[in-house]
Parts: structure tokens; C-alpha cells; sequence
């Protein structure tokens, strides 16, 4: 007999309910999965946590996702590492954030060691073919959270009003701006909204571990310059270049590579052509785009280099964030519950409904769609992932067979 109940996956969505290994295998097959940079992967994770397997609702993925934007550090793999965190304890945020790092730092570090990259007109198809699967998948996540989160005019105008001052704006400062003005005019225009029913959601974090996570996130910031500076040590030298550009970054993955090309190219530690052949691979590998640290570690002239070189780097480049997010988590669950924090958090997720929808304009949609064969391609998907309920992956494999199909037929 065939039954409609949930899978042993989807049936719990208490706090601590599942454990590290099913969080890594999850977070590994993502790692291996998602492609087209940070705000696809939150699409590709609402997929799995909330329509899927049900770990979450949507308000409460939204907040989250809010909370991370509003962070600085690398959004996707944060709220990655805070849903492994509430699945399985921090061994769970800890396996998350391996299986959906691993897979992009090891195909970052063999093309460092020299293989062979995508080239010719095949691999510009495949390539292409990635960042149209792009296009849906933020565009499926657009179209549900809209859905959830803005079934009024108040906030779907918060939407609306985010989304003009992202686009407008050449800093990604204003993205953060922009969550915080939701949050003003949540407060505002939101307050007679349902009250939540349920409890706010319960991370294994204590308080007086959060202000540990905080006070260790400033003490590093401030500390390992001096540190580096006192001691001459290159080790200490290149994990402090690697910290910096994490815990100064704000609005996702690309925001980083100015700070990182400072960083490394400036000092001679790596050549400026080095560095934007590993950025060019960063674009053709799924994961998160901060992996790209395990190139630069591999390639960098001051040892530690190689193997050592990369996960001196990706452990660098991801602390800063893991450490401020779980600083906050405890505070963020406390405010959740208040009357008043809950018509702020409608302003806010109003807000990232606002941030996603501009990101799907630009960049996803301008760096990508040219043609109107492109338009079909990316509408496609968007059928099967919203219409069909086809899996994330059919659509990746899809979508970059036509592409590649397309281009062998015009060759």
C-alpha cells in the first residue's frame, strides 16, 4: 500500500530531531547540486528544508534568511550552517557547512593544481546552461515567498520599495539599508498582522555562548593584524587576509573578491591573471562562491601553501561569519516571540522578498538572458520546478543538456 506520509526526514521538525550524518549527506548532495551563486542556493535550500522536507515553515525561513542578509559574512552558507545547527547541534551546522563547502573547494583546488577548465564552445554552453537554471530557481523562490510572506498590499509595497532601492543603488550596503527600512516600516504598517502561534524557533545556542561567539568574532578582527604583525609569521599573515575579507563583507559572495584581489594581488601573493582564472572557475562549480578561498590558499607564494594553503583559507574566509551568526542566533529567537519584534520581522521579510526579486533582475536575469530562446530555456524550468515539482537537479541537467545540444547544432 502506498502512503502519503511524510518520510522519517520530513516528519520532524523539533530542534536536535535529526543527526550530523543525515545533515552531511543532505549538505553534500547540495554542495554538489547548486549551482548559480547565493541567492540561487537560498531558492535551492527552500526547495529541500521547507517544501520537501518540511525542517521549517516559511516565516521562519524567511527570518532566517532576513537575520543572514542583515549579517555580514557569506548569506547562503550561513543559513545552510543554521539549519544544520537546529536539525542536529552544532556537530549538524558543522557537518552542513563541510558537505556544502567540500564539494566546490575540491574541484577549486585540482583546477589550481591545473586541470582542465571548461574552454571552447561546448563548455561557454554548459556554463550558460548553469546560470539559466539560475534564473528559475531564484524565480521559483521569488514567486513561493511572495506568495507567503506578502499576501498584503503593506507588505508586498515593502517588497516593491526594497527591490527599487537595491536596483538603484551601486553599494551593497544597501542591502542592508534596505532590511532595516522594512523593519521600520514593519513596525509601522504591519502591526495589525496574525500573531504567530508558534513558538519561536529553538537553536541549541545559549546567550552566554552567543556573547563567546561575539566577543571571539571582534577579538580576531582586531588581534590577528597585531598578531601578524608582531610575530612576522606568514601563516598567521594569510589567515588574517583570509578573515578580513569575510567578516567585512556584506551583500553575498561577490562582494568579496574586491576585498580578497586587495588582499592577495596587491602584496604579489598572487598574480592578477591567477586570480581571475580561479574566479572564472569559481563561476563553473556549484557550492558557494567563498570556496574560492581554497584556490587562492593552494596558489598563494607565502606558505602555508597547497592543501594546508586551502583549508587555512576556507576556515579564514567562513569563521568570521559562523561566529557572528551564532552570536545572534539567541537574541534573534527571543525577539521573534515579542509582539512588536513580529511586525518588525513582516517589514523584514517583506523586505527579502524585495531583496530577492531585485536579484533576479540583476544580476541573475542581465548577466544571463539575451535571447529570447534564453527566455524559453529559463521559463521552462521554472514550469517544471513550480508546476511539475521537478527536482533542482533534473532542471541543472536539463537545462545545460539544451544548452550544450543547441550549441553543437550551430557549430
Amino acid at each position: 500500500m502506498t502512503s502519503n506520509a511524510p518520510d522519517a526526514d520530513q516528519a520532524a521538525t523539533a530542534p536536535g530531531a535529526g543527526s550530523p550524518l543525515e545533515v552531511l549527506r543532505i549538505f553534500l548532495r547540495l554542495g554538489f547540486s547548486c549551482f548559480g551563486g547565493p541567492i540561487a542556493h537560498l531558492g535551492y535550500f527552500r526547495d529541500e528544508f521547507v517544501v520537501r522536507r518540511r525542517w521549517l515553515d516559511d516565516p521562519a525561513y524567511a527570518d532566517l534568511v532576513g537575520l543572514c542578509q542583515f549579517l555580514p559574512g557569506p548569506a547562503s552558507s550561513q543559513v545552510g550552517f543554521a539549519i544544520g545547527l537546529f536539525r542536529a547541534g552544532p556537530l549538524g551546522g558543522l557537518a552542513a557547512w563541510t558537505g556544502f563547502t567540500l564539494p566546490s573547494a575540491v574541484l577549486l583546488v585540482l583546477f589550481a593544481y591545473g586541470a582542465a577548465g571548461l574552454h571552447g564552445p561546448i563548455g561557454t554552453a554548459l556554463l550558460h546552461g548553469l546560470k539559466l537554471t539560475a534564473v528559475a530557481i531564484v524565480a521559483q523562490a521569488v514567486w513561493g515567498m511572495a506568495r507567503a510572506l506578502c499576501p498584503d498590499r503593506e507588505r508586498a509595497s515593502i517588497a516593491a520599495v526594497t527591490a527599487v532601492v537595491v536596483l538603484i543603488s551601486t553599494s551593497p550596503v544597501a542591502q542592508l539599508g534596505a532590511i532595516a527600512v522594512g523593519g521600520f516600516a514593519g513596525l509601522w504598517l504591519c502591526r495589525s498582522g496574525p500573531t504567530l502561534t508558534a513558538p519561536p524557533i529553538a537553536f541549541p545556542v545559549s546567550r552566554a555562548a552567543g556573547l563567546a561567539a561575539l566577543a571571539a568574532f571582534v577579538l580576531l578582527l582586531v588581534g590577528l593584524p597585531v598578531l601578524s604583525r608582531a610575530t612576522g609569521s606568514p601563516g598567521i599573515a594569510l589567515f588574517d587576509a583570509f578573515y578580513r575579507s569575510g567578516a567585512l563583507v556584506f551583500g553575498g559572495g561577490h562582494v568579496v573578491l574586491p576585498l580578497l584581489r586587495e588582499a592577495f594581488v596587491a602584496p604579489g601573493w598572487v598574480s592578477d591573471d591567477a586570480f581571475l582564472a580561479g574566479y572564472g572557475a569559481a563561476q563553473a562549480v556549484p557550492g558557494p562562491l567563498f570556496s574560492f578561498a581554497a584556490y587562492l590558499g593552494t596558489i598563494a607564494r607565502p606558505a602555508p601553501n597547497g592543501a594546508a594553503g586551502a583549508l587555512l583559507g576556507l576556515v579564514g574566509i567562513f569563521l568570521p561569519g559562523v561566529l557572528i551568526l551564532v552570536g545572534a542566533l539567541p537574541f534573534w529567537s527571543w525577539c521573534r516571540g515579542d509582539a512588536n519584534a513580529q511586525a518588525i520581522l513582516r517589514g523584514v521579510n517583506a523586505a527579502v522578498v524585495g531583496l530577492l526579486g531585485a536579484a533576479l533582475y540583476d544580476p541573475v536575469w542581465t548577466s544571463t538572458v539575451a535571447t529570447p530562446l534564453d527566455v524559453a530555456i529559463a521559463l521552462a524550468g521554472f514550469v517544471l520546478l513550480t508546476a511539475w515539482r521537478a527536482p533542482p537537479l533534473v532542471v541543472v541537467v536539463g537545462t545545460t543538456l539544451t544548452t550544450t545540444l543547441l550549441a553543437l547544432s550551430a557549430a
